[in-house]
């Protein structure tokens, strides 16, 4: 066996494990009111640090405004709570639209 291999089957126990403690110590461990806040932030910060790699990102370089653009208003329609498929197409839209126009 590879390393590669090893590392794939470290991980995956690790993995494995990681998911059985929860419910083994569900009701026994309490945590203290303060870190379920930051757990809460932190999964809200690791959220938008995900997005905003993902969608403003391509290539290890910057996508371009015309998609930084269609993000933003796919995030405020969905902030207003829009369909999801209006949300979609809005910001497919601004895109299309932007780039049509010759905003890379």
């Amino acid at each position: 066996m590879n390393a590669t291999a090893g590392m794939i089957l470290a991980l995956a126990v690790g993995t494995y494990a990681f998911r059985l403690v929860g419910p083994a110590l569900h009701g026994r461990v309490e945590l203290p009111a303060r870190v379920r806040e930051l757990l809460s932030a932190g999964a809200v910060v690791l959220l938008t640090a995900l997005l905003a790699t993902g969608a403003l990102t391509e290539g290890g370089g910057f996508a371009g405004w015309a998609r930084a653009a269609g993000v933003l208003v796919g995030g405020v329609l969905a902030w207003r709570r829009a369909p999801f498929a209006v949300v979609v197409l809005g910001a497919a839209g601004t895109a299309a639209v932007l780039r049509l126009a010759g905003v890379t």
